[in-house]
């Protein structure tokens, strides 16, 4: 699965994206995992109110199943201009 890191979540994590395998049932669940590797990312989700998600390039929230996906992708809110 490819995981996607977008503004100050790519600078926090140094990555812009990173291929992994994992057996996470929910974006929740890989959040976790992500969080027990290394302080960068823990740092990085420290606060999931101040994130977005996206599966497979659809909005969704931190609940959604991961079953089949092959992105997940992690931004702040979007602000308009």
């Amino acid at each position: 699965m490819d995981i996607l890191y977008f503004a100050w979540v790519r600078e926090r994590i140094g990555l812009p994206k990173e291929r992994i395998t994992t057996d996470a049932a929910t974006v929740a669940d890989l959040v976790a995992e992500l969080i027990a590797r290394e302080d960068r990312y823990a740092v990085a989700f420290s606060d999931l109110s101040a994130l977005r998600v996206a599966v497979d390039q659809e909005l969704t929230d931190f609940d959604a199943p991961l079953s089949g996906v092959r992105e997940v992708a992690f931004f702040p809110p979007m602000t308009g201009g």
